[in-house]
């Protein structure tokens, strides 16, 4: 009985691990605009898997205003994207 316990319990951990590795997937983008005013980027990117959107230009939130500083029109960049209360967001930037 200990045996299947650990085992339901290390599948229950590998499982959360997978979830999380999905929802941190970068995307190429290039950044087309900075609003740091209106907390927003306007982004020309790749395939949103994680969020089953194709390649295209759109306006994201940032989650944070220090995201924005690191932004500039034109840079090339990897970004992690989800949906936070609804909206989508800019969560992430290598």
């Amino acid at each position: 009985m200990k045996t299947v316990i650990n085992l339901v319990a290390a599948l229950a951990i590998s499982l959360a691990g997978a979830g999380a590795a999905l929802a941190q997937e970068f995307t190429k983008g290039v950044v087309n605009k900075v609003d740091a005013k209106g907390q927003k980027v306007t982004i020309k990117h790749d395939d949103l898997k994680n969020l089953d959107m194709p390649a295209m230009t759109m306006v994201f939130r940032v989650k944070e205003a220090a995201i924005l500083e690191k932004l500039k029109a034109g840079q090339n960049i990897e970004f992690v994207a989800e949906r936070v209360d609804g909206k989508l967001t800019v969560t992430q930037v290598k």
